[in-house]
């Protein structure tokens, strides 16, 4: 248990939201570029890279889908690749070395054990990888164009393999070794680390895991281990010895429904933490502010979870006011024109509406524009 100095008073569930929403950037309070906001909120998922613009959006109102896709092709500012539960996620640049140093062990275990089925090494999974940091040194490649250059040097069973996966050299994106490039029309492309980034600062695993908890205590605090866990994909067996490392850093918080730990140098902005006015943002598929906790009772409720978590892993976009879900959406399209559709779950307040009739409007220009 995490250490403290004594009984603290408990948060209530609306400083807990408000303390959240302004850490990822949900609300006004504080300024930041496209790298910034990714390295505060831990990332952005990028699984559909649309949603990932609109994840960005909704914390950076000024931005245009122009400026994202330049800070990832042209000044590498933000590099998307595979992080936290081996899902694609755009990463400030600056982190890209600390993510892969806090997770390499545990994604290649995993990818591992997805290849051993095929009865690949990891011998041969090295050797695959070589290959792919062959193919790639001329510059970069889409998937077909790098499975084509090295589907002739490896063995039977990693053409087997080649043939149903589609990213069948996860290996060398889990190593940190490749990442993906400039989009070439509609298809991504591949290129090596080494050459797309600037030099990477090296950091032990410890050292890394030890910052990402950190980090993501400071954006989804109050958490628990079992939170974090879920949150990365690191196995709680792999992650306690670090999680514990850190206890004189935490102060123990009975936050509503269960116990979890917030970071001392925390505690004073979640004590504070309140809204003036309704925080009213439309959310994308998979936005990261969803995804922090094992347990979503504070973001919606359960006769309404099957609609926001989906099956196969799917995440709805939401309605999301003052920190909670108040319904989800879609996008429409009506002749030449687009819309959004809202199902509520709730009724809203007529300032609620208001600001909603906005947050629409905005959204739809964000969308329309040149990208």
């Amino acid at each position: 248990m995490a250490s403290g100095t004594g009984s603290q008073r408990a948060p209530t569930a609306p400083q807990i939201a408000a303390f959240r929403l302004a850490r990822h950037h949900l609300t006004s309070s504080k300024a930041a570029d496209l790298a910034g906001v990714c390295r505060d909120v831990c990332g952005i998922q990028a699984q559909v890279m649309r949603a990932a613009q609109m994840s960005l959006w909704a914390r950076l109102p000024r931005c245009t889908r122009a400026q994202i896709r330049a800070a990832l092709a042209e000044k590498r500012t933000l590099v998307k690749t595979a992080s936290v539960r081996g899902t694609l996620h755009l990463l400030a640049a600056e982190d890209f070395p600390l993510f892969v140093a806090a997770l390499r062990r545990s994604r290649m275990d995993a990818a591992m054990g997805i290849m051993a089925r095929f009865g690949i090494t990891r011998a041969e999974a090295d050797a695959m990888t070589e290959d792919v940091l062959e193919a790639l040194s001329g510059g970069p490649l889409t998937n077909q164009e790098l499975t084509s250059r090295i589907a002739p040097k490896v063995g039977r069973k990693i053409r087997r393999w080649m043939g149903i996966v589609w990213n069948s050299h996860r290996p060398a994106i889990a190593q940190g070794l490749i990442c993906y490039g400039p989009e070439r029309g509609a298809e991504v492309t591949f290129v090596r680390a080494d050459q797309w980034l600037p030099r990477q600062k090296k950091f032990t695993e410890r050292e890394a895991q030890q910052i990402l908890i950190r980090r993501y205590l400071g954006a989804f605090g109050p958490a628990t281990l079992r939170d974090f866990c879920h949150w990365c994909g690191i196995p709680s067996k792999d992650a306690r010895s670090v999680w514990e490392s850190l206890r004189d850093e935490y102060v123990p918080i009975a936050a509503p429904g269960h116990d979890a730990v917030i970071l001392r140098q925390d505690l004073p902005a979640l004590s504070k933490a309140s809204r003036r006015s309704p925080v009213v943002r439309l959310l994308p598929n998979f936005d990261t502010y969803l995804l922090g906790h094992k347990e979503k009772g504070h973001l919606v409720e359960p006769r309404h979870y099957k609609l926001v978590f989906r099956a196969a892993g799917w995440v709805s976009p939401v309605l999301l006011v003052d920190g909670r879900v108040a319904g989800i959406w879609s996008l429409a399209r009506r002749g030449q024109r687009a819309s959004l559709d809202v199902q509520f779950f709730t009724k809203l307040a007529r300032p609620v509406a208001d600001t909603l009739e906005e947050e629409k409007a905005a959204l739809l220009d964000f969308l329309g524009s040149p990208g």
